[in-house]
């Protein structure tokens, strides 16, 4: 069955066990892309001090790392759930992303166009 594009802005499965709904684990999706507190304060836009893995949470950061882990996901799919080349592909520098590493990207808070780009990819792909 052909799924409409609209609906291809979400992985198939969670191959790489962040967890979905009230048992996501954003800690999980923060050290799988290598990113530290700083980095995760600049993503979400919160002080450094309120970034926390607990149910204290800011809002913010679990809807950032939310959509990561998503677009994370969404690669694994590509590499059918093989967790290794999905981070290996985060860490490598990509000629179609202006030579930068996706992962780095991420860093530099530009997830959101990072996402559109794999989003965009991967519709491109299954056309």
């Amino acid at each position: 069955m052909q799924t409409a594009p609209l609906f291809r802005s979400v992985p198939l499965r969670d191959s790489l066990h962040f967890g979905k709904g009230t048992e996501f684990e954003p800690k999980k999706v923060a050290e799988f892309m290598q990113l530290d507190r700083n980095a995760v304060s600049k993503i979400a836009s919160v002080a450094v001090a309120s970034v926390r893995w607990d149910d204290g949470e800011p809002k913010a950061v679990r809807e950032r790392l939310e959509e990561i882990g998503a677009v994370a996901n969404m690669v694994a799919d590509i590499f059918e759930g093989d967790a290794a080349k999905t981070a290996l592909w985060f860490r490598t520098r990509n000629p179609l992303l202006g030579d930068i590493a996706p992962r780095d990207m991420i860093r530099l808070g530009r997830h959101d166009r990072l996402r559109r780009f794999i989003v965009t990819a991967i519709q491109e792909d299954q056309a």
